[in-house]
């Protein structure tokens, strides 16, 4: 009984060391961490849904558009996949309902794999993430 409570306490210390951003969390941080964590489960496969599919790419870097904007096009490139759609679907969702926009402009021109796209959104998803928390703090 003491080696499994040593280790309970252990992980407990642990996830207090990690997370020092308190529990509650707003609607938005919850909908990135949904996102981000969806982005893990596909990528922890074999291999990503439909991974050979090419969506549009997102300039996740550029500084001139706004998250908004970014999380609108993101939305925008995941819908265009017909195959694997129910694979998307939550992703999507989380997406819509952090952005505001109903429109967003989004360029066909240059292209990217899903596989490569989803952890740029991943990355990005946590970037917000961080920003956000270190905001609450």
């Amino acid at each position: 009984m003491f080696p499994s409570l040593k280790a309970a306490f252990a992980l407990l210390s642990l996830l207090e060391l990690a997370c020092p951003v308190p529990l509650v969390t707003t609607p938005a941080k919850l909908k990135l961490s949904e996102i981000t964590h969806r982005i893990q489960q596909l990528n922890s496969g074999v291999q990503v849904p439909c991974n050979d599919t090419r969506v549009a790419q997102v300039a996740f870097t550029d500084r001139k558009l706004s998250e908004q904007e970014l999380l609108c096009q993101a939305a925008m490139a995941l819908t265009k996949i017909t195959r694997c759609k129910k694979d998307y679907e939550p992703l999507i969702i989380n997406l819509q309902k952090l952005h505001s926009k109903r429109n967003c402009s989004l360029s066909n021109e240059n292209e990217i794999y899903l596989r490569n796209f989803l952890p740029e959104l991943g990355n990005f998803t946590q970037g917000m993430y961080r920003r956000l928390a270190t905001r609450a703090a």
